[in-house]
């Protein structure tokens, strides 16, 4: 009995052994052929461009950032809001000088800024023009000061634009030295291995490029509209110096204008 029961257990050991060995080729086989797990868009897209696309990515917040604001302050309503004109068109159409300059004071646009810094040097003992020549060189520093300050935010999302294309080739040649050293390392050219430092070099290129397009339209649209602005509130500032003097001339003007003929 001990006999066969042993017997039993050898063959009942083989019998598994053998089934195994049998098996394995087979089951090895599967695992070859079983697809790769799939990524997600996120790491095929952004996460297998590398350590670069950290650096692209600052650039891309950036120049989201600085655009909304830009554009949310770049606006008629912030530079030469219409309530204001009309309000200092009627003190300067009166020469109320002193009235506008207060309420020009008060308000925080830039064409307010400009008349309050302006036209403390209106001159009344020049009623030809009320030194207008002193008004304007104050305009221009005005403006030349707010520009300056201004074109720096503008000026920054130049930097992105002409930043993002060379961190995409620094992640270009960044992918290009590692399939290099791929193959010096295995010495054949296998696909597989170089599909991850290929993708470095591809990605970085694309997000570069597809940051540094838009920073470049933006850029010269924000600079436009800026400019565009500034040369609205100097216009409505000389108008309104144009009325003061109209004003304060209109005698000596209409004198000038004929009525009829003396026969």
């Amino acid at each position: 009995m001990i006999q066969k029961h042993a017997t039993r257990r050898r063959f009942t050991a083989s019998t598994i052994i053998t089934a195994t060995l049998l098996a394995a080729p087979q089951l090895f086989a599967q695992a070859a052929s079983a697809p790769p797990e799939k990524k997600s868009l996120l790491t095929v897209w952004v996460l297998d461009g590398g350590w670069t696309m950290i650096f692209i990515g600052a650039a891309v917040l950036a120049f989201i950032g600085l655009s909304i604001y830009c554009f949310m302050n770049f606006t008629k309503a912030k530079f030469v809001p219409s309530d204001l004109k009309a309000a200092l068109m009627d003190h300067m159409t009166n020469c109320r000088v002193r009235s506008a300059i207060e309420l020009a004071a008060s308000h925080p646009s830039f064409l307010g800024r400009l008349v309050a810094y302006s036209f403390p040097n209106i001159d009344a003992t020049k009623p030809d023009d009320l030194g207008r020549d002193m008004i304007e060189d104050s305009m221009a520093d005005f403006t030349n000061n707010e520009t300056r300050r201004a074109m720096v935010l503008i000026n920054y999302i130049s930097v992105c634009a002409q930043a993002s294309p060379m961190l995409g080739l620094l992640g270009t040649v960044i992918g290009m030295v590692g399939c290099f050293a791929t193959l010096s390392s295995s010495g054949a050219a296998d696909p597989s291995q170089l599909a991850g430092d290929i993708s470095v070099a591809l990605l970085t290129t694309l997000w570069g490029l597809i940051n540094a397009i838009p920073c470049i339209v933006v850029f010269y649209v924000l600079k436009n509209r800026y400019n565009g602005l500034v040369s609205e509130a100097i216009t409505t500032a000389e108008e309104l110096l144009n009325a003061a003097v109209a004003t304060v001339n209109a005698d000596t003007l209409y004198g000038k204008i004929p009525e009829g003929i003396d026969v």
